[in-house]
Order: C-alpha cells, then sequence, then structure tokens
C-alpha cells in the first residue's frame, strides 16, 4: 500500500489557516524548518481527515509518516526529520502531533473538558513548543504557550463543529457540558444553533477566554522580539475570535476573521509590541 499523503491532501495550506504559520516577521532562518513542521502537520491532519479513507488505511499512512521521522521514508516526513536533526531538535513534538492524528482516526466523542484539553496536548501544545525550540527561546514559556495554544485548538473546534460533525462524525464539544445545557450532538447538523447548543459554545468560550488570560503574559517572555510580535498578534486574534464565538452562531454566522479584519488585528498588536522591553 501507498504511503504518500499526496492522494488525500486537501489542498489546503498556511495561507487558510485562522492565525499566521511563519509569517514574514520571523527570521528567514527560522521559517524554513517551521514550514517543513507545518507541511508535515498538513499533510497527516488530511490523512485524519480525509471523509473515504479508511481508518486501517488512515494508521498505516501516519505509521508511515511517523517512521520518516527516523530518517525511513520520504516525503514530508523526511524533510522534518532533516530540519530537526540539523538544529538538535526534538522529534517528540512531531511524534505527539501523530498521536493525536491517530486519536482522531480512532477517536470522536470527548467526555469533559479535561479530555478535551488531553487531546489539544498532543495536537496544538506541540506546535507552539516546536517554534520555541527552533528560536532557541527557555522552556520556561511552555506553560503560556500550551495555554495560547490549547485556546487555540479549541476556537478551532467551536468554529468549525457543525463540520466536524457532518463531514466526520466528530464531535470535540465535551459530552458533558452537552448534557449540562440540554443540547443533542445530533443539533450539529442543523443550519442555525438551538439556544442549548448556542449556550453550549459559550460556555467553551468563556473557558476558552480563561486560557486567553492565562497566557497573556506569553509573548513578554519571549526573546526573539520578531517571535515575540507574531505571538502578540496570534493572542490578539484569539482574543477576538473567542469574543466572537460569545455572540456568533458557527453554524450560520461567519467567525473567522476577513483578510481586512485579521491584518487590522495584526497591525494593533504589532504596534503594542514595537516599543515593548525584551526579556533579558
Amino acid at each position: 500500500m501507498a504511503t504518500a499523503a499526496t492522494n488525500l491532501a486537501s489542498g489546503k495550506d498556511h495561507k487558510a489557516e485562522n492565525f499566521p504559520v511563519a509569517s514574514v516577521l520571523l527570521k528567514r532562518e527560522h521559517r524554513a524548518p517551521i514550514m517543513a513542521f507545518y507541511r508535515f502537520a498538513r499533510a497527516a491532519d488530511d490523512i485524519a481527515d480525509h471523509p473515504t479513507a479508511p481508518p486501517a488505511e488512515k494508521l498505516a499512512r501516519l505509521a508511515a509518516m511517523r517512521a520518516g521521522l527516523t530518517g525511513n521514508g520520504d516525503g514530508v516526513a523526511h524533510a522534518l526529520y532533516k530540519a530537526m536533526a540539523e538544529r538538535g531538535i526534538d522529534p517528540g513534538h512531531a511524534n505527539d502531533l501523530l498521536d493525536a492524528f491517530e486519536r482522531d482516526v480512532t477517536i470522536r466523542r470527548y467526555p469533559d473538558w479535561d479530555s478535551l484539553i488531553g487531546y489539544c496536548r498532543l495536537s496544538a501544545m506541540p506546535v507552539g513548543r516546536f517554534v520555541l525550540d527552533v528560536h532557541g527561546e527557555d522552556r520556561a514559556s511552555w506553560p503560556a504557550n500550551d495555554a495560547l495554544c490549547a485556546a487555540l485548538q479549541v476556537i478551532n473546534h467551536l468554529q468549525d463543529c457543525g463540520r466536524d460533525y457532518r463531514a466526520l462524525d466528530r464531535v470535540y464539544l465535551p459530552a458533558d457540558t452537552l448534557a449540562d445545557c440540554g443540547a443533542r450532538i445530533e443539533d450539529l447538523a442543523a443550519a442555525q444553533a438551538t439556544p442549548a447548543l448556542r449556550e453550549v459554545i459559550e460556555r467553551l468560550a468563556r473557558r476558552t477566554q480563561a486560557l486567553l488570560v492565562q497566557s497573556a503574559g506569553f509573548a513578554g517572555l519571549i526573546r526573539d522580539r520578531r517571535l515575540a510580535a507574531e505571538v502578540a498578534i496570534i493572542h490578539r486574534l484569539a482574543e477576538s475570535l473567542a469574543a466572537r464565538l460569545l455572540t456568533r452562531d458557527p453554524l450560520s454566522e461567519r467567525v473567522h476573521h476577513r483578510r481586512l479584519e485579521a491584518a487590522i488585528i495584526a497591525a494593533r498588536a504589532l504596534a503594542g509590541r514595537l516599543f515593548a522591553k525584551a526579556p533579558a
């Protein structure tokens, strides 16, 4: 069986993401390994999210990507292997991502908030940790990173909750929150959220805002001023999206930023970092 991900590719690239990926703010030498990590993650995500590929095939392809991280393979996994080897970066970040995508193939429901954050620990937190390692940042910044990355992941889940259910029968909204609010999983198939489902989304958006409060000082912990600026932008974009989820229905209304909206928010966040003092 072929192990290349090309015929399962979604065609989505970094420009279609909610948040900046290896933007021009970052130094050129840092953008290449970050893009190698992104392409690896994109390929693995496309495999896990393919609507018709059998689970066994998905798991086999993800296993082949894992082998590529040891130098035994080609394509995006081998490219990432080379990028990590050149910089002495721990492959654990990439392996954690693969664990998350394997969960996406085998697990479709999450019982509570803690289990959802456990998923984010594999699917989101390693992304920020990898970027920090590429920049040689102090791992003392990991708790703030983890809170921000978890918030970004939950925001994506909330925005895409209807599509995830309809296309993949995958529900990231915790079952206990659905039950507490009197909502049903089947509500996600509707063209508009029920009042009960709106309450679920609002509760989860507020928990996400709490994560953003925890990560509010993250940019200030980063020595690299360019990376600190990008983190500040990402944090501000996340705050805006979390606030929108309190008032907008992701089943019937647009939550994602339009390009101009994102640019204005980014400019304001960047202005706030221009004269910020870098950490000692």
